[in-house]
């Protein structure tokens, strides 16, 4: 059994319905969704906001079935991968993986994990707050509680990050 943390984002198209497809194709996987949060982009690519979401996951899946599904949602969804932090249809990224309870670690190329920058995105940590105030995420070899790691970010940047609505 794994549980997973999810980060899905959107700047094109029908994004609010896109982060719901996220969720439906969770299906009885899902632990909880953050609210729709409206954030600027983040990689210097001059682009319109982004819709993110978080979510938590469980089930019998490996990371690499958790990043699997992540794909095949962005390709559902019609993502295609020109620019690098560029705009998209959706984005879902695999932010931690714990198998039975204990984070998984790697450096695997294809599924580094947990994500390498998710420490320093605070739409990812924000979200993610909401949904888990209790949080953890592994940084630099060592657990470390998300508010925490939000509390140490530009305040400018977290301020950026605006609560919109609920996903129904």
């Amino acid at each position: 059994m794994s549980r997973a943390v999810l980060s899905a984002g959107s700047n094109i198209g029908d994004s609010v319905g896109l982060l719901r497809s996220v969720v439906v194709a969770s299906g009885d996987d899902l632990i909880a969704t953050s609210d729709v949060y409206r954030t600027p982009p983040w990689g210097g690519v001059e682009q319109d906001d982004f819709v993110n979401i978080t979510l938590i996951v469980a089930g019998d899946r490996t990371p690499h079935e958790w990043l699997e599904f992540c794909r095949a949602c962005e390709q559902d969804a019609g993502r295609v991968r020109d620019v690098r932090w560029g705009p998209r249809t959706l984005d879902v990224d695999v932010v931690s993986v714990d198998v039975d309870g204990e984070p998984v670690i790697s450096d695997d190329p294809e599924l580094t994990l947990p994500h390498p920058r998710a420490g320093q995105r605070a739409f990812v940590l924000v979200p993610w707050l909401q949904i888990d105030p209790d949080a953890e995420l592994v940084v630099e070899g060592r657990g470390r509680r998300v508010v925490d790691l939000v509390a140490s970010l530009d305040d400018a940047e977290v301020a950026g990050i605006r609560r919109a609505e609920a996903l129904q």
